[in-house]
């Protein structure tokens, strides 16, 4: 053995740290149960005038409302960092992941498409014609450009949803 009691190993299972996720659904848990005082509050106003409650039913709403204004605050930070890390992850996509994430239902398309048109080269240049789906100055004007394969398939995308969801704009086709 390595010289750890059950229970020590028990204690350091328990104090793992927690995800964002596990993270954020408390803070959501505690915003909606402070959230619920608030409207309880507001509801019963008499509470607040009371000779006999209303030092004590003051005092609550207003803890309640810092309560609320910090975890309002923390829910806010979560979904930020958690938007972060699932921006950090599409940025170091594949271009075929990058693609099938942006594209979705029209997956295979959009790769044979990209495959086509630049071997799925995120850096491909043939003129003025740039990136994995080979846009024009015009098209990546309009619907954006970007270094990475995210940035471009979500610049396609937008090119393919504005021209009717066909693939008329390249002249690579699905299939080619």
């Amino acid at each position: 053995m390595d010289g750890t009691t059950q229970a020590q190993r028990t204690i350091t299972q328990h104090h793992q740290p927690l995800t964002l996720e596990a993270r954020l659904h408390r803070a959501l848990v505690l915003a909606r149960k402070v959230r619920s005082i608030v409207h309880f509050f507001d509801r019963h106003r008499s509470l607040l005038r009371s000779r006999e409650h209303g030092g004590v039913a003051r005092k609550t709403l207003v803890q309640a409302k810092v309560r609320l204004a910090s975890a309002t605050k923390q829910i806010r930070r979560l979904r930020h960092a958690m938007w972060l890390r699932r921006l950090r992850v599409l940025q170091a996509a594949s271009p075929k992941e990058a693609i099938c994430q942006v594209f979705q239902g029209h997956c295979q398309e959009a790769v044979d498409v990209a495959w086509c048109e630049s071997r799925l080269q995120t850096t491909a240049e043939n003129g003025q014609y740039l990136g994995l789906f080979q846009m024009g100055s015009l098209a990546r004007q309009l619907f954006g450009h970007g270094a990475t394969a995210h940035a471009q398939a979500i610049a396609a995308h937008k090119y393919f949803v504005y021209s009717g969801r066909d693939w008329s704009p390249w002249s690579c086709k699905p299939g080619y």
